[in-house]
């Protein structure tokens, strides 16, 4: 399963800056101007998992293969974009294209790096990004409920989605995300999301870009962005562009070091993708042989056959059971044969819900 991360911002946030940082390759170019970004950047990062490295040292496997996350470096918006200033619409399609929205808010003074409006304010910033964003779902719903509402003359089941989609434009008009439009399982609004994709129906984590000296405490700008996406129930994480941008340039060997006279334990990279599974409800389970230990992902609450369908669809069309055994388990006793002579493989049929670290292996019919 490929997740989807897209890093959107005003220009010179630092975008770019971290983008290449976060994929450890150089292939974004940053630069003091906006727009510098023409195309939309995509690489997929491996996603750090320490436990891969336990199972690995039991199974001794030929290889060993992360959950790996897709990160989308967009262009720059700026005001006006959802009426097609800047680069406008083209870039707004590539985000709706992604699972997450990463947002960048630029937390750092240097006059050497312009700002495009004139100041460090990161909620004015961000307040900007959203409301294109809104602006262009709007255009999206009034441009399906006009189509719809056509059809809906005849139609008894598509006038009550017509109804919800006009009880959505108001939400909206009223400069409130999707994600906060309540909706219940069967809701006539379903359908419509799942063909629009709206842009702020997707989950944002906000990145404050900070100056290095900041790293540990944080700053006043910080402090008012973690206060912001706390009443909107959103994630924060804090980086530094610039230290990150080091931090690529290191041997594995430095890395270390490098992080602990920051007082970090872990990179930006390591942060941001940990923190988007959690946005998205993911987790990893295992699978740990002679050849392979690979991690998974599924969401959260997934049942065993959806699952395997992951490694292959055959397994879910075929699923007879699930042989499972918890990571600790798995660890403590030396791998699969000790936990099994210790009567901690457990069995799990159809209705199992797959638990994050699980160690598991298939049986399916053809």
């Amino acid at each position: 399963m490929a997740l989807g991360v897209g890093i959107v911002g005003l220009p010179n946030v630092g975008k770019s800056t971290i983008f290449n940082a976060l994929t450890r390759a150089q292939n974004a170019e940053a630069a003091n101007y906006p727009f510098c970004t023409i195309e939309p950047n995509k690489a997929t990062v491996p996603l750090a998992d320490v436990r891969l490295d336990a199972l690995a040292a039991i199974a001794k496997p030929e290889q060993v293969v992360k959950a790996t996350v897709d990160f989308i470096d967009i262009a720059g918006l700026v005001r006006g974009a959802s009426r097609g200033e800047g680069l406008g619409n083209k870039f707004l399609a590539n985000i709706r294209e992604s699972s997450a929205v990463l947002q960048v808010v630029r937390c750092f003074a240097d006059d050497d790096v312009v700002h495009v409006e004139g100041g460090i304010d990161p909620i004015r910033d961000i307040e900007i990004i959203e409301t294109e964003l809104v602006l262009a779902d709007i255009q999206s719903l009034e441009k399906r409920i006009e189509r719809v509402g056509r059809m809906a003359r005849a139609d008894k089941e598509l006038r009550k989605e017509v109804e919800a989609m006009e009880a959505l434009a108001k939400h909206l008009n009223d400069g409130n995300p999707v994600r906060t439009f309540p909706r219940g399982e069967a809701d006539p609004i379903l359908g419509t999301l799942t063909e629009l994709q709206l842009l702020t129906d997707k989950p944002v984590i906000y990145c404050a870009n900070v100056g290095e000296g900041d790293l540990g405490g944080g700053n006043a700008q910080v402090a008012r962005v973690q206060a912001y996406a706390a009443e909107r129930g959103c994630d924060v994480v804090v980086i530094s562009a610039k230290m990150e941008a080091e931090l690529a340039g290191l041997s594995d060997a430095e890395r270390g070091d490098f992080l602990a006279s920051y007082g970090l334990t872990e990179s930006g990279l390591e942060q941001t993708a940990r923190m988007a599974y959690h946005t998205l409800g993911l987790a990893s389970y295992f699978t740990a042989g002679p050849k392979e230990v690979r991690a998974w992902t599924f969401r959260r609450g997934w049942p065993a056959p959806k699952c395997a369908g992951v490694i292959h669809t055959d397994f879910e069309r075929g699923f007879i059971r699930a042989e499972v055994i918890a990571f600790d388990d798995y660890v403590r006793l030396n791998g699969e044969a000790g936990a099994k002579a210790a009567g901690l493989m457990r069995v799990e049929g159809k209705e199992y819900a797959v638990q994050d670290g699980d160690v598991m292996h298939f049986l399916f019919s053809c």
